[in-house]
């Protein structure tokens, strides 16, 4: 397994071929990246790595992760499974990257034969067709709950970018606060939106799920 984290560090240059602009002015994430090249509805299965996390709360890394995992599935754009921490396979599959930087480069380097065979090698070890890692980049609980991401979803049978997100939830911040309002009204029944608009401050899971759905709104299949 540890081959494998050496293997997509490798790789990095192909992971970026196809990259494009982020796309801005959006209800939901700010900075993410789809590959134009790419349908995502067509992946299949995804294994999603639980997050690496960068902060000072580390018992936050599987509620993060599971609060992914359940947005990934109600989009239903393709399969998820998670490799979870505790699995050997996640230290070999974890990656420390600057995703935010490293989606807005663009290469023309072509996978070589040795690179598609170790591809190969993840798909069949991971039972997947791509891999979902990310960094919990930053959190802080009070005096307002802020949480910074950085997610990758990289297809393992040519190397490619699919799609990355960067960003940083602050409930201070007034764009947050309307887009959160706005969250609670069109997912919570008539009635309720308030009183969760109010939680969300204050209940960690809550926010959690907030951002797992904003950030899993900007997966767009064509």
């Amino acid at each position: 397994m540890n081959t494998l984290k050496t293997t997509l560090l490798l790789l990095t240059p192909v992971f970026l071929s196809g990259c494009g602009v982020y796309k801005t002015h959006l209800p939901a994430a700010d900075y993410y990246y789809v590959n134009p090249n790419k349908n995502l509805s067509t992946i299949g299965r995804v294994s999603l790595v639980e997050v690496d996390n960068n902060s000072s709360y580390p018992q936050i890394t599987a509620d993060v992760t599971e609060s992914l995992f359940q947005a990934l599935q109600k989009k239903q754009i393709f399969g998820v499974t998670v490799v979870r921490q505790n699995e050997p396979a996640w230290r070999s599959l974890q990656l420390e990257l600057d995703l935010g930087s490293q989606t807005r480069e663009s290469t023309s380097v072509a996978p070589s034969t040795e690179t598609l065979d170790r591809l190969s090698a993840m798909r069949k070890t991971l039972k997947c067709n791509a891999a979902l890692i990310g960094t919990i980049t930053e959190y802080q609980p009070y005096p307002h709950m802020v949480i910074g991401l950085r997610l990758k979803l990289l297809d393992l049978n040519d190397g490619q970018l699919l799609w990355a997100l960067e960003q940083v939830w602050d409930t201070a911040d007034k764009t947050t606060e309307q887009r959160i309002s706005k969250y609670f009204s069109s997912q919570m029944r008539s009635g309720f939106a308030p009183l969760r608009e109010q939680l969300v401050a204050t209940s960690p899971l809550k926010f959690f799920k907030f951002v797992a759905f904003e950030a899993a709104e900007t997966l767009k299949p064509k």
